[in-house]
């Protein structure tokens, strides 16, 4: 038997609390995209065999899920892509649920999605990566709970089909991940917890109602204010709103032309900006890869994704 995953990227758009120390830490909110993908394959095997991209990463999450449920058989991992790493774009996540849902399948063990995320050490301050992969869409999450659960989802909407996100990609950064990450979050202040609030506000008050009722101009505009309070808050880290310089002046060059539902996903350095329709994402698409200034950079147009990741067994 041979179980097949696929999963895609998520872009998060920033914390209610980033600094993890008010009275609800964390909180954040993102959305599943169709594409970059995570495609691979997990078979019984006479020896232990992992290939294809970023095979080291997959094979130590299958060792440790193997290890945590005290099974010693040996498997074939095969991976035919991957989300790129360090981009802001989810990709551990994606790629440890991944292979722990591929195992928990091909062995019949019934692991509740959380109960993998758990045992691979994800969704420490994030939900986001664990809500998309198991349902897609738009999501909402409650931070890590006082009682050490993982975080809860607060609230999960279908993003429209016809919108579009321009995805802004440089191959020459990486995002902040592991240690970093961590060490980065510990040197910076506490977060105004009236901030908190705000955001809070705006998000459950205007930004989820917008994107209920295909509003584009308002849910544009409150990712635009969310990601400018994330790009002040980490800028000592960034040097600046954003992580890459190339990545900013794309972003610079959209607000200039109006676009407003505009930033970095995570610690970047990957870019989005949201356009209204297929039409509209197609002429940015173009310009963008035609501007001499973007060398050097790629361009790619994506969609909301509304399911979550697919499993299939085959015999």
């Amino acid at each position: 038997m041979r179980v097949t995953v696929t999963a895609t990227a998520r872009l998060h758009f920033g914390f209610l609390d980033p600094s993890g120390r008010g009275k609800r830490p964390f909180g954040s909110f993102g959305l599943s995209l169709d594409r970059p993908g995570t495609r691979l394959s997990l078979q019984r095997a006479e020896s232990p065999r992992v290939t294809g991209p970023e095979h080291w990463r997959a094979e130590g999450y299958l060792k440790t899920i193997a290890a945590s449920c005290g099974m010693k058989a040996a498997h074939a991992l095969t991976l035919s892509e991957i989300v790129p790493s360090h981009a802001g774009l989810g990709s551990g996540t994606q790629l440890a649920l991944a292979v722990g849902s591929a195992f928990s399948t091909l062995e019949g063990l019934d692991l509740s999605l959380h109960e993998i995320a758990r045992r691979l050490q994800r969704g420490a301050r994030s939900g986001i990566g664990i809500f998309t992969f198991e349902q897609g869409g738009a999501v909402l999450d409650s931070g890590p709970r006082p009682d050490g659960e993982l975080p809860a989802l607060v609230s999960r909407l279908p993003f429209p089909a016809a919108w579009r996100v321009l995805l802004i990609f440089d191959a020459a950064a990486k995002g902040l991940a592991g240690a970093s990450e961590a060490a980065a979050f510990s040197s910076l202040p506490d977060f105004p917890e009236a901030e908190t609030r705000e955001l809070s506000r705006r998000l459950t008050d205007i930004a989820l109602p917008a994107l209920g009722a295909c509003d584009f101009d308002g849910f544009c505009e409150q990712i635009g204010y969310l990601q400018r309070v994330m790009g002040a808050y980490f800028a000592p880290l960034q040097g600046g709103p954003y992580s890459s310089a190339a990545v900013s002046e794309v972003l610079a060059w959209l607000a200039r032309m109006g676009l407003t539902g505009i930033g970095q996903s995570s610690w970047g350095p990957t870019g989005f900006a949201f356009v209204p329709s297929e039409a509209d994402g197609a002429a940015l698409l173009r310009e963008a890869c035609a501007r001499a200034s973007h060398a050097g950079l790629s361009f790619e147009l994506a969609q909301g994704r509304n399911e979550g990741a697919v499993i299939e067994t085959t015999v």
